[in-house]
């Protein structure tokens, strides 16, 4: 089995990005510009935001964020992003969700210039990417396209099984893997909490990602021989072996799974390393205007 390196992969695209745009700041143009508001002080939010803002910072890109008070109203919060739609010194900007329950996200995700969308959750980017226009990509899924391209590992004509059909993972990656593009070209069976007879789907395939949100959900017996098992999960245990305490599992058993893989990605160190780097990479995208010219 070879382990997908999603630290490694990250790691390299950042200097790929560094180098860019350190020559961007020597021909005396303004640094790349990425914006993220966060609402309210969930942990999780806060450290994400904090760890993009970091990355960001440290690649040469100007980062700035908004934080705002978690009884910030709807009506405020739009204004914020109204705000930044129009403020030609930013180039792109995402709102952390989750947002607290009396904003309605959808209202807020479509209130965004899709021009300015990063995260590419805006509804034109996502219809774009189904018609395989150029579009901003949904960070995690770009992540995994990344890196089944950089592993040159074959996707055309195989069968992939998507566990999970969120838009922010399953609906992408089922869209993404059955594009005619490389990689791409794949039979796609996308699965969900409905599927009848799940585990003879998983059998069949010979690419799996897992993004189903359910502790080591995928065992041995469900995954053939030389399968490509990409694992999107993520899930704290409680451990007496770690400082934090608590060690990270991801929605496939990886130890027993690993032993009849092909390739597959740990948890910690696999998808998630690919998440800020997309974002980064879509950033410098919108700064390019690569994806909506003038």
């Amino acid at each position: 089995m070879q382990l997908i390196d999603g630290k490694a992969t990250a790691n390299k695209i950042k200097e790929e990005l560094k180098k860019e745009v350190a020559a961007i700041i020597d021909s005396e143009e303004r640094a790349p510009h990425l914006v993220a508001v966060l609402v309210g002080n969930d942990p999780a939010s806060d450290t994400y935001v904090s760890s993009k803002e970091k990355n960001a910072k440290k690649l040469g890109f100007t980062s700035s964020v908004y934080r705002l008070e978690s009884d910030t109203s709807e009506e405020e919060l739009l204004k914020t992003v109204d705000f930044l739609n129009k403020d030609p010194e930013v180039d792109g900007f995402i709102v952390q969700l989750p947002l607290p329950e009396h904003i309605d996200s959808d209202k807020v995700i479509q209130s965004v210039d899709p021009k300015k969308d990063v995260d590419g959750f805006h509804p034109v980017n996502l219809g774009r990417m189904m018609t395989g226009l150029p579009a901003y990509l949904p960070a995690t899924p770009n992540g995994i396209m990344e890196l089944l391209k950089r592993y040159e590992i074959e996707t055309e004509g195989k069968h992939c099984v998507v566990l999970g059909r969120s838009n922010i993972v399953g609906t992408p990656m089922n869209i993404l893997m059955s594009r005619k593009t490389n990689p791409g070209n794949a039979t796609v069976t996308m699965c969900h909490s409905r599927t009848k007879n799940l585990e003879e789907h998983i059998k069949s395939a010979d690419i799996i990602i897992a993004a189903m949100g359910k502790k080591e959900f995928v065992t041995a017996d469900m995954v053939k021989e030389g399968a490509v098992v990409i694992d999107v999960g993520i899930h704290r245990e409680k451990s007496d072996k770690t400082k934090s305490g608590y060690k990270l599992k991801g929605d496939v058993a990886f130890d027993e799974v690993s032993k009849k893989a092909s390739f597959m990605t740990p948890v910690p160190g696999g998808v998630g390393p690919m998440t800020i780097v997309s974002l980064l990479m879509n950033t410098l995208k919108a700064y390019k205007k690569e994806i909506y010219p003038e």
